[in-house]
């Protein structure tokens, strides 16, 4: 399964010429283009796959249930990342706090959790914003500006997120070709950072995503 993935990358990277604004200025660096397939290596397990140009495994979420409230992104080898929590408080606005590494049960017990990085929240403000969420630095929205928005559509795999200044830091985008009789659809897509921006954080917002719009 993993080197049909692996030829799958590398038919994605070969065949889809770079986006424009990966052929920026050079001295800021490349973009990285990964492929994501929304699919567990583990049998019987829901999660996702992430993989680079040259088909190495660099993400994995595996997740046993389908309705979650607690994310692990990990990388390769399996050392966790990021945790990312759905907050308890009742709201009307889906809400995830996003920690550094892993959250463990003993941690969470004694209150003792590390403070998150950031917090994402859904945008329901308005049916006609092409907005979908928030991303606040720390662990709450309250009287904040927020640092990222993230606009389009995960359903048609067709997403931005932006910075304060407007500048795009990450997409993701829908593969729509056909290759080898494989059809793309919206199981298989692009992700890609752009220079200076996370890729493991580009990833871990597309999880939150997936969460509030699946």
């Amino acid at each position: 399964m993993f080197d049909f993935l692996k030829s799958l990358s590398r038919s994605v990277h070969q065949e889809e010429p770079e986006p424009a604004l990966i052929k920026k200025n050079i001295d800021e660096g490349e973009c990285t283009s990964l492929t994501v397939w929304r699919k567990s290596l583990v049998i019987c397990c829901n999660g996702f796959t992430v993989i680079d140009s040259d088909g190495n495994l660099v993400y994995r979420v595996d997740n046993y249930v389908g309705s979650c409230h607690e994310l692990i992104l990990m990388d390769g080898s399996g050392k966790s990342i990021f945790t990312m929590r759905r907050r308890k408080k009742l709201t009307v606005a889906d809400s995830w706090h996003v920690f550094e590494g892993e959250v463990d049960e003993c941690s969470r017990r004694k209150k003792l959790s590390k403070r998150p990085v950031c917090y994402v929240k859904k945008h329901t403000m308005s049916i006609s914003s092409n907005v979908l969420a928030y991303v606040y630095y720390g662990g709450a929205s309250s009287n904040k500006r927020y640092a990222y928005t993230v606009e389009g559509s995960y359903a048609n795999r067709s997403c931005k997120v932006l910075d304060e200044s407007g500048r795009v830091v990450a997409e993701i985008k829908r593969k729509e070709a056909a290759i080898g009789g494989v059809s793309f659809g919206v199981e298989v897509f692009l992700l890609i950072a752009h220079p200076g921006f996370d890729a493991a954080f580009a990833m871990a917002l597309v999880l939150l995503l997936d969460q509030m719009f699946s």
